[in-house]
């Protein structure tokens, strides 16, 4: 008797999709794309971008690994000291 292997189906999500599963803005996952640090969008027609659901929570999980083995770069913290607007006031100063 032949097992029959059933097709897996390829997913795709849409703009406002991707956005509720990553909370970055356009232009960063845009930026990234063409870093080639976020999965390629590709077109189903000349008005419709899609990207491939399996490939993004691929990097949501790749993502949720390197932060938890601490491998991502977190930006430093401002020296507030050093702005130009609004200063900090210093309570002995007052």
């Amino acid at each position: 008797m032949r097992q029959q292997v059933e097709p897996t189906m390829k997913r795709t999500i849409r703009r406002h999709q991707l956005r509720e599963m990553v909370p970055l803005a356009d232009t960063t996952i845009y930026d990234m794309e063409q870093r080639g640090e976020f999965p390629q969008r590709f077109y189903l027609t000349s008005r419709c971008v899609v990207w491939d659901l399996t490939e993004v929570e691929a990097w949501l999980e790749e993502r949720r690994r390197a932060s938890r083995a601490k491998a991502v770069k977190r930006a430093p913290i401002p020296d507030v000291q050093l702005r130009k607007t609004r200063p900090i006031k210093h309570p002995a100063r007052a």
